[in-house]
């Protein structure tokens, strides 16, 4: 419009050419800031869609300068509302099977739109975003931004929620840790700690007793020599429980045979039990260590109490970085309403807490098939 009125102008001042030429000029020098004003429309209305390198680039900078990571989510959401103008961005994340909203931007609105938030394959989550109005889509060119952003975000989601798995597992570490000091203080106070205090005092009935009474203090020492013996069976029950003696004076595979023959004679029907190892087993940390026998001995346990089998293999193999161990069985397998009991959740959680894997499937000749993946953390030995 501003380029015909100044077209006009020139016209009527009666030469063609000059005002030709003069209309060109301004068309020339007016495209800039129509370009310019253009622009600045659509950032108004749209945000800075057309500059997608500058969006990744914000958001890469309000990342960085976050500290908590839980705060990160919500970073990515306030992010994309503002950038783009869109009345509502949220991030949803999958636990289980149930999604529950984690950060969130603007005012709720019906229409929205949803793109998956993904991390190497796996779906994490969803990027919900409001559209600017219930008649408008989203351009392809929007669609291509909110996809660069999702990917980024799905890096972003999965960081958060390894870093809040990772918290938890150390909650539920000191948590043990404390439990099982209480534990062993119960243990040592009121079983040794009264035991000790009732010995102390019986000594001293002896040593009043022993010139006057000899005969009542020979009583005397009998019991007390009765109670260091249960006294003594406390201290290997606590012991026992904090790691088998079998372990150190018959290594892993050793202490395993000695259960198995234990096992296997003393059970109706008698079974057999084997237990094959590699001979360049190598030495393991003391966690995986006793990770292995409590899994394997709860496994022969099964096999000798629920089973009904005649035989029963253990196999180790050693994988690149990880201890194998694979219990089969000619028993009755796996039944159709099996639920797993306390010897299997325990045998399941022994092997997770050190990041290996525990799997329970019916053998291909019928019985049950147990498969434990321990990571190898070699000992000092």
């Amino acid at each position: 419009m501003v380029v015909g009125y100044l077209g006009a102008l020139f016209q009527t001042r009666g030469n063609l050419l000059f005002s030709l030429i003069g209309t060109g000029i301004v068309a020339v020098l007016f495209q800039p800031l129509r370009d310019w004003l253009q622009r600045k429309a659509d950032r108004l209305v749209y945000g800075d869609r057309s500059d997608p390198y500058g969006v990744i680039s914000l958001l890469g900078k309000r990342l960085s300068a976050v500290s908590p990571p839980e705060a990160l989510l919500q970073t990515v959401a306030t992010t994309v509302r503002e950038a783009l103008k869109l009345p509502y961005a949220a991030i949803a994340l999958w636990n289980g099977k149930k999604q529950t909203i984690v950060a969130s931007d603007g005012e709720v609105v019906k229409n929205v739109h949803a793109l998956p938030l993904a991390f190497q394959q796996e779906v994490v989550g969803e990027l919900l975003l409001g559209r600017r109005s219930n008649a408008e889509e989203f351009t392809p060119r929007d669609l291509q931004l909110l996809e660069n952003i999702a990917r980024h975000a799905g890096v972003v989601a999965q960081t958060v929620q390894l870093t809040q798995q990772l918290q938890r597992s150390r909650e539920e570490i000191v948590t043990a840790r404390e439990e099982e000091r209480l534990r062993l203080r119960r243990d040592l106070h009121d079983g040794m700690g009264s035991t000790l205090a009732a010995l102390h005092l019986q000594a001293g009935q002896v040593r009043e007793r022993m010139r006057r009474d000899p005969d009542t203090a020979e009583e005397l020492l009998e019991e007390i020599r009765t109670e260091l013996r249960g006294a003594m069976g406390e201290v290997r029950r606590v012991v026992y429980n904090l790691r088998p003696p079998s372990l150190d004076e018959l290594g892993l595979i050793g202490a395993l045979r000695n259960r198995a023959v234990q096992l296997s004679e003393g059970s109706l029907p008698p079974r057999k039990i084997w237990v094959e190892a590699p001979s360049n087993l190598p030495t393991l940390s003391a966690a995986v260590e006793v990770a292995a026998f409590r899994i394997a001995q709860e496994a022969m346990n099964n096999v000798v109490q629920h089973s009904g089998a005649s035989s029963c293999r253990l196999r180790f193999t050693l994988g690149q970085d990880h201890l194998v161990l694979e219990v089969e069985d000619n028993g009755v397998g796996i039944q159709t309403d099996y639920t797993a009991g306390v010897g299997m959740r325990s045998m399941k959680e022994r092997a997770e807490e050190l990041g290996g894997s525990c799997l329970i499937e019916t053998a291909r000749g019928g019985g049950t098939h147990l498969t434990v993946k321990l990571p190898i953390r070699r000992g000092k030995g």
